[in-house]
C-alpha cells in the first residue's frame, strides 16, 4: 500500500498507521490526507442548496424462509453475542431495521415458518422464533425498525384456492391480528407491512387492509408494497388516488441499484426491500458495500435489506452461508462474524434513520462512489467505496461491467460543514489477506487550517467512512468454540413440559410444521411428542411437496441408522416415514432423493428412493394400522439398506439410493 505522499494539516500530521495484517508482516494503511489538492477528481459536500432525502435505515431479514431456524438452539452465552454482532449499536451490524416473515406454514426458501393462525378458529402467537428474534432486537436497540411480510399463507384463507385474495377482508383480518398480537402479547410495535413476497398484489387488498389497520386503530403502521419489481405497483399508484395513498413505501426486489420513472413520480420512499443474497466471504461484503452506496446515488433508494440477516440453517438448504454473519452449529456453539457484518457497520454505525442525504453525492472520476449524510445538527457521515467489479457481484441481477483504478479523490466541505475540525475514520479493504483490514479505525483527520479540504488515496475494494461522530466501535468477544460436525449419535425424547419454542431443537421443518405435542391421554413413554399440526396444504410460495418432512443432521452421513417412534392419526388414509441419504431441502423438497421408509394405516409398507415415491423399491404388507404406536428402523450401510418394523426385518439388501446422505426424521 502507499505510503505517506502529502502533508497534512499544520496542526497536527496524519500518521502512516502500521497495524498488522493478520499474524504475519505489517502494512501500511492507505492515508488519509488534507490541506493539499493533487491532480485526480474533486467532489464538494455542501447543505447550502437544502438536503436530499431522508434516509430510512439499513437492515436484514429473517424469514423466506426459516433462516434463523438454528440461532434459537444455542446455548448461552453465544446466541447472546451473535444476537449483539447483529443488533447491538456501536458495535457489529448495528441494523437499524428487522424484516421478519409473517410465517405461513409453507415452504419459503430453507424451510416453512408456522402461522400463528394454522386455521380459522385458531390462534397461537408464540409459535415459531420471529417473536422471540424481535424482542431481543428490541432490547439491544429500542428504535429498531420492526417490518412483517408473508411468504405463503394458511389454506383455510384460500377457501379451497392457492390465493390469499379469495376473501380480501379475510386476509386482512389475518395479518392485522398478527399486528395486535404482536403488541398484545409482546409488546412489540410492528412499524410497516407488506402485502405477498414477491408475487401479485390485489388493489383492492391493499385499500381493504389500509381500512383495516386505521379501524383497528393502527394508522401508524405503514404499508410498504409490492415486495416484488417497481412495476406495475408503481404506475397502478399514479392511476389510483386511493391506492397511492395507502401505499407508505414502494420496495422492490434486487433492483441493481436502479429505479423507475414512475416509481420517482410517486414521490414515495423507495426501497431495496430485499438484496445482498451473496455468499457472505469478501465478494458478499463487497457487494454489500457497493449496494449499500449505489442504491442511494443511482437510484434514490433511502434503505436497503440485505437478506438474510444470519446463516443459520443446515449450509446444503439452498442459499446456503448467505447471511450477513454464520451461526449454523448450535450443538458446537461456533458460529463467524463475516465480512458484510463490516461492510455495513461502515454506514450503520454513524447514520441512523431520520438523518438526511446530502444532495451533492455521486460516483468517482476513477469508479466507486460516494455518499454523505447530516442529522441536521452538525454531525456529517461520508461513506466512500471503491468495490471493484470481480470482487462486488450480487447473486442477482447481472452486473453491468464497470472498472476502478487507483485514484486521488479530494473532498471539499462547504456550507455547515465548512468549520468541521476533525473527522473520525474507519477503513475496510478487502482482499488478500496480507493487505486486509475489517472495519479498522485510523487516526482522525484533522481540518482546521485545511479549508474543509482533504484528499484520499483510493485502491479498488476499499470502503472508508469519515464522520464527526466518535461513538463507533469494532465489538469483539472471546473466540467462540471450534467448529464440530453434528453429533454422530443423537437422541430427542422430547419431554419437555414447557418448550420456550413449539419446534423442537435442530428440526428444519421443509414443508408442513412440528410442533411439540403434549398427549395428556398417554400416560406413558409417548406422552411428549413432536407432531405435524396442518390437516390443510398452504397457499404456497414455493413449490412445496405433496407429503410433510422435517430434516436434522448432518448431510455428510453415509452410514447411518435411523430409529424412530411413529403414530398415524388419520385411519386408512393416513401414513409415516423416515428417511436417510435425503439429498435436497428448501425450495427443491419436491425432487428429494434418498431411502424412504413408509408405513400406512391401510397395513401396507413402502420402500422409495425419492420424497415423491416414484421410484420404487419394495412394497408389501405389515401389521400396521392407525391410532397405535410403532417403532421404525431404517439402517443404511455402503450400497444397501434394510427397514424393521417393532424390531423385526421388514426388507432389506435394497440399494442405498445413489447419493450421499442429508438429514433424518420425517412425518406425513
Amino acid at each position: 500500500m502507499a505510503e505517506c505522499r502529502l502533508q497534512a494539516s499544520r496542526q497536527r500530521r496524519t500518521k502512516a498507521m502500521t497495524p498488522a495484517a493478520g499474524s504475519a508482516g505489517r502494512a501500511a494503511v492507505p492515508l488519509l490526507l488534507c490541506a493539499l489538492l493533487v491532480p485526480g477528481g474533486a467532489y464538494v459536500l455542501d447543505d447550502s442548496d437544502g438536503l436530499g432525502r431522508e434516509f430510512d435505515g439499513i437492515g436484514a431479514v429473517s424469514g423466506g424462509g426459516a433462516t434463523s431456524r438454528l440461532l434459537v438452539n444455542y446455548p448461552e452465552p453465544y446466541r447472546s453475542q451473535i444476537l449483539d454482532y447483529l443488533f447491538k449499536p456501536n458495535f457489529g451490524a448495528s441494523l437499524h431495521i428487522l424484516k421478519v416473515e409473517l410465517g405461513g406454514d409453507g415452504q419459503t426458501t430453507d424451510g416453512t415458518e408456522p402461522s400463528h393462525m394454522h386455521y380459522a378458529l385458531d390462534e397461537n402467537y408464540f409459535r415459531g422464533y420471529e417473536w422471540w428474534l424481535m424482542k431481543e432486537a428490541k432490547k439491544r436497540n429500542p428504535n429498531i425498525i420492526l417490518m412483517g411480510l408473508p411468504w405463503s399463507f394458511p389454506g383455510w384463507l384460500g377457501k379451497g384456492f392457492n390465493w390469499p385474495y379469495v376473501n380480501l377482508q379475510l386476509t386482512a383480518y389475518y395479518v392485522m391480528t398478527w399486528i395486535v398480537g404482536a403488541k398484545h402479547y409482546h409488546d412489540l410495535d410492528i412499524d410497516y407491512i407488506g402485502i405477498w413476497n414477491e408475487r401479485s398484489f390485489d388493489i383492492n387488498y391493499i385499500k381493504v387492509l389500509r381500512r383495516m389497520l386505521n379501524y383497528q386503530g393502527l394508522n401508524q403502521v405503514k404499508i410498504i408494497a409490492s415486495d416484488n419489481l417497481w412495476e406495475p405497483i408503481s404506475a397502478s399508484m399514479l392511476l389510483d388516488p386511493e391506492l397511492l395513498k395507502a401505499i407508505d413505501v414502494i420496495g422492490a426486489h434486487y433492483p441493481g441499484t436502479r429505479t423507475m420513472k414512475d416509481a420517482r413520480l410517486t414521490k414515495k420512499k423507495l426501497w431495496s426491500s430485499e438484496d445482498f443474497s451473496t455468499l457472505n466471504n469478501d465478494v458478499g461484503a463487497g457487494c454489500l458495500g457497493r449496494i449499500l452506496n449505489q442504491n442511494y446515488v443511482n437510484g434514490y433508494m433511502t434503505a436497503t435489506i440485505a437478506w438474510n440477516l444470519v446463516a443459520s440453517y443446515y449450509e446444503q438448504l439452498p442459499y446456503g452461508r448467505c447471511g450477513l454473519m454464520t451461526a449454523q452449529e448450535p450443538w458446537s456453539g461456533h458460529y463467524a462474524v463475516e465480512p458484510p457484518v463490516w461492510a455495513a457497520a461502515h454506514t450503520t454505525q454513524f447514520t441512523q434513520p431520520g438523518w438526511y442525504y446530502l444532495k451533492t453525492v455521486g460516483h468517482l472520476e476513477k469508479g466507486g462512489s460516494y455518499v454523505a449524510l447530516t442529522d441536521g445538527l452538525g454531525n456529517l457521515t461520508i461513506i466512500v467505496e471503491t468495490m471493484s467489479h470481480k470482487h462486488s457481484a450480487c447473486i442477482r441481477p447481472f452486473l453491468p461491467y464497470f472498472n476502478v483504478s487507483h485514484q486521488f479523490a479530494t473532498f471539499l466541505l462547504k456550507g455547515s460543514f465548512s468549520k468541521i475540525p476533525e473527522l473520525q475514520v474507519w477503513y475496510t479493504r478487502l482482499g488478500k489477506p496480507s493487505k486486509r483490514f475489517l472495519f479498522k479505525q485510523l487516526d482522525s483527520l484533522w481540518l482546521l487550517d485545511s479549508g474543509g479540504a482533504f484528499t484520499l488515496e483510493l485502491q479498488e475494494d476499499e470502503l472508508f467512512t469519515l464522520t464527526t461522530l466518535t461513538t463507533g466501535g469494532k465489538g469483539s468477544y472471546p473466540q467462540p468454540p471450534k467448529s464440530r460436525p453434528f453429533p454422530q449419535v443423537y437422541t430427542d425424547d422430547f419431554d419437555v413440559d414447557y418448550p420456550f419454542f413449539s419446534e423442537a431443537p435442530n428440526f428444519a421443518d421443509q414443508t408442513g410444521v412440528f410442533e411439540y405435542f403434549t398427549n395428556i391421554e398417554d400416560p406413558g413413554e409417548h406422552r411428549f411428542t413432536l407432531r405435524q399440526v396442518l390437516n390443510q396444504r398452504p397457499i404456497t410460495w414455493a413449490a412445496d411437496a405433496y407429503n410433510t418432512i422435517s430434516v436434522i443432521g448432518d448431510y455428510k452421513w453415509s452410514n447411518l441408522t435411523v430409529k424412530c417412534d411413529v403414530y398415524i392419526e388419520t385411519p386408512e388414509k393416513g401414513g409415516v416415514f423416515i428417511a436417510g441419504r435425503v439429498n435436497k431441502g428448501g425450495i427443491l423438497i419436491r425432487s428429494a432423493r434418498g431411502v424412504f421408509f413408509w408405513i400406512f394405516a391401510n397395513g401396507t409398507y413402502r420402500v422409495t428412493g425419492d420424497l415423491a415415491g416414484w421410484i420404487i423399491y419394495a412394497l408389501g404388507h405389515v401389521d400396521v394400522t392407525a391410532k397405535r404406536w410403532y417403532t421404525l428402523t431404517l439402517i443404511i450401510k455402503g450400497h444397501v439398506s434394510s427397514g424393521m418394523l417393532d424390531g423385526k426385518t421388514v426388507w432389506k439388501n435394497i440399494p442405498g439410493s445413489c447419493r450421499e446422505p442429508r438429514l433424518d426424521l420425517r412425518r406425513g
